[in-house]
């Protein structure tokens, strides 16, 4: 199995998840359920079946989340020398040199990514195209439109 790579937020983030579920969530539905079977005839009981399909939803996002957990690769930024290359965890300032519009993301895994704020996935064709690079280079990404052409602007080691 290859290893997943993850920030110490994310790993935190996954963590902070996997405990409210073991510890707030399925004692919950434990709960309702046996609250649902006190009512009687399972076999129309509303309350029961989805409690039961609540249990199941939560019990497979234990499963994913501790699998997750034991194949990750907890990428620390602080660890690593600085070289102004952009590397996983860092923070890319971009100018896309067809409307100058700049942008700003870090490249974290793929269960962190979220565009809306800021991160992208490592596996993303930006990050790909991104990964290696230094301040100044101009990086070509094959977007659904066609080809955008970016300059790195700035690489923030956090």
């Amino acid at each position: 199995m290859s290893k997943i790579p993850m920030t110490k937020a994310g790993e935190q983030a996954l963590r902070e998840e996997l405990n409210r579920l073991k510890t707030v969530d399925r004692p919950r539905v434990i709960t309702a359920i046996a609250e649902a079977r006190e009512h009687g005839d399972l076999k129309e009981n509303a309350e029961y079946h989805a409690a039961r399909e609540q249990q199941s939803f939560i019990e497979g996002r234990i499963a994913e989340i501790e699998s997750k957990l034991s194949m990750s690769q907890i990428i620390d930024l602080t660890s690593i020398e600085n070289t102004g290359k952009v590397i996983f965890g860092v923070t890319v300032n971009i100018i896309n040199l067809d409307t100058d519009d700049v942008s700003s993301y870090q490249i974290v895994g793929d269960d962190e990514a979220d565009i809306k704020k800021g991160k992208i996935s490592v596996s993303s064709p930006i990050a790909r195209a991104l990964i290696g690079k230094t301040v100044g280079d101009v990086v070509v990404v094959q977007v659904p439109s066609g080809m955008v052409e970016y300059e790195i602007d700035g690489v923030q080691h956090l």
